[in-house]
């Protein structure tokens, strides 16, 4: 492999969303290091920040009709039984969840969980708490997607967080998706949820650590129990 080769595969792309904040950083960098320089190296800081934030890394994704892949990176921050958001149709029933939080330093591009068509996309106004509280699930600004997957309908949702004030979803209904493709961003901390229909058995623990595209939260038509975990 050549330097050149290396130096590829060592940067990582930019996702084009990026491009006018990372302008808006750089140009107000230059401004304010004419007015002061040690202001110059504070928002060179930032303007690598906000490059670092919206990269966008190709993922190896496992294509199988029995997994569901995390939408999202980030941690693991909730397992268990919970009702959809109204507006997705999905009825008073709970579904198993699975919620992935991202701070202000995780890759923001969601992806699809599972590959199927998107019959549904309903975006609900709301407040801006801290996504890592299970309230944030209905009180906060959402963006709502149902999937319907070989196994059936999987709700994906985006949460807006305490920082994140923009939710970005460029598929559309209808529409159809592949297992690991990209469907939107949030930007500057938030979280994604997905609902899981039945059969659908958790493979991950909650404070596990997920790789959107990659990680495999669940499988269906496996009889074992949610694995036991060790921090180590």
């Amino acid at each position: 492999m050549s330097l050149l080769d290396t130096i590829r595969n060592t940067l990582v792309p930019i996702h084009r969303e990026g491009y006018p904040f990372i302008a808006a950083f750089a140009g107000a960098t230059v401004l304010l290091g004419l007015l002061w320089g040690p202001l110059f190296w504070i928002g060179l800081i930032l303007t690598a920040w906000c490059v670092y934030f919206y990269r966008d890394p190709e993922r190896v994704t496992p294509v199988d009709d029995d997994l569901v892949i995390s939408p999202a990176d980030g941690m693991v921050s909730f397992i268990g039984p919970a009702v959809p958001p109204a507006e997705l149709g999905m009825g008073p029933g709970e579904m198993t969840r699975i919620s992935v939080f991202m701070n202000v330093f995780s890759c923001h591009i969601n992806r699809a969980p599972v590959r199927g068509r998107i019959s549904l996309i309903e975006h609900r106004p709301g407040r801006f708490l801290n996504a890592e509280l299970d309230k944030a699930s209905t009180e906060n600004e959402r963006n709502g997607l149902v999937i319907e997957s070989p196994h059936g309908p999987v709700p994906v949702v985006q949460i807006a967080g305490l920082v994140a004030r923009r939710i970005v979803c460029w598929a559309e209904a209808p529409g159809a998706l592949a297992v690991g493709e990209r469907f939107g961003l949030i930007r500057f901390g938030s979280r994604v949820d997905v609902y899981l229909p039945q059969g659908a058995v958790p493979r991950v623990a909650v404070g596990q650590t997920a790789v959107g595209g990659e990680t495999v939260i669940a499988a269906f038509g496996s009889e074992r129990t949610q694995p036991l975990v060790r921090v180590s």
